[in-house]
């Protein structure tokens, strides 16, 4: 009997990694005869006219656009597992498949990049409490950014002075004793507030679904109420994903009632909050933002937010590490019978 792993180029687009991962995790388990077959960009075959071998056992498809039929697999005599990186939409798929005999695996949620997000979330945050980005650029125009020390008899309350590069109109210095204001408690959002309790924040968290036990764990307080929430908020971190549900959730009024000073980081979606209100209150000096995701990507060379003294941006790569790759491959062959994961 023998493994197979089908990789097309749809799925390479966005995961180029995890294909190479899977084949390691198979060749380092005890299974038996693995067949890769990377299919070339333009090989549009479905599924069953690939000509896979009949004594197929347990096949990994990697593809997001691949005809997989109606899940009956007539050419795969011998099927018992197969794992896809994308659930059909077809409802009959798992049904027929099961009246085969065949047991099929899809991934269980996007667990897979939440570690890498919310690791690129809690360095946003530091950025921008301590303005590295800003500071990094101006060393390279200017001593000027060096030149903490007032003049001699100058010194004088609440001025900068040695080593202090804060921006004392926002929110700054250490996480530590924050009060940290977390939207949704899934995957990133957890993690999030795990991070930010561990460094000795105060964190408070809100979730429609998550049960408490979540909030527990996250070393997070719970809320039941947005307004509630962002009315105390140092640091302020929507980390719902967009969904119909949750566009716009966060409204003009909850970002008008955010304190002045107070820093937004934004790491899943911008679509989930009122982007309007937080660019106006952005550009007038009334709150900072870390972002890797923006209301429009990619965003302008002459956007407002660019270069901005009180933003730190990056173009939406929080969530695609080598780590995340691994993880997407490991999430699907985890399920599979006898075959362990690429690491442990």
């Amino acid at each position: 009997m023998r493994d197979v792993i089908v990789v097309n180029e749809s799925f390479e687009r966005h995961w180029s990694y995890s294909a190479d991962f899977a084949r390691q995790s198979w060749q380092n388990s005890q299974s038996e005869t693995l067949q890769f077959v990377r299919l070339a960009p333009d090989d549009h075959r479905p599924l069953d006219r690939l000509e896979l071998p009949q004594d197929t056992r347990r096949l990994l498809v990697l593809s997001f656009d691949l005809d997989l039929g109606d899940g009956s697999f007539p050419a795969l005599p011998h099927l018992k597992e197969a794992a896809f990186a994308e659930k059909p939409a077809a409802d009959e798929f798992t049904a027929n498949a099961a009246a085969r005999g065949v047991d099929v695996y899809f991934p269980r949620n996007e667990g897979f990049w939440a570690q890498s997000v919310a690791e690129f979330a809690i360095g946003l945050t530091v950025n921008g409490l301590r303005r590295i980005p800003q500071t990094y650029a101006a060393m390279r125009d200017s001593l000027d950014i060096w030149r903490y020390y007032p003049g001699e008899g100058n010194g004088r309350p609440r001025t900068r002075a040695a080593q202090f590069g804060d921006d004392p109109g926002f929110v700054s210095g250490t996480v530590a004793g924050k009060r940290v204001r977390v939207v949704g408690m899934g995957n990133i959002g957890t993690r999030y507030a795990s991070f930010c309790s561990a460094l000795g924040a105060d964190v408070v968290g809100w979730s429609a679904s998550a049960p408490d036990p979540v909030f527990h764990r996250s070393g997070a307080r719970r809320r039941f109420r947005l307004e509630e929430l962002v009315a105390d908020a140092d640091i302020f971190a929507p980390m719902i994903p967009h969904l119909p549900a949750t566009e716009g959730l966060i409204t003009r009024e909850l970002i008008d009632a955010l304190p002045k000073g107070c820093l937004v980081v934004c790491v899943t979606r911008m679509q989930i909050l009122d982007s309007d209100a937080l660019r106006r209150r952005v550009e007038a000096d009334e709150l900072s933002l870390a972002a890797d995701v923006f209301d429009i990507e990619p965003l302008p060379l002459d956007d407002p937010l660019i270069g901005r003294h009180n933003v730190v941006h990056t173009p939406h790569n929080a969530g695609r590490t080598l780590d995340s790759n691994r993880e997407f491959a490991d999430g699907l062959i985890e399920q599979f019978r006898r075959v362990r994961p690429s690491h442990p």
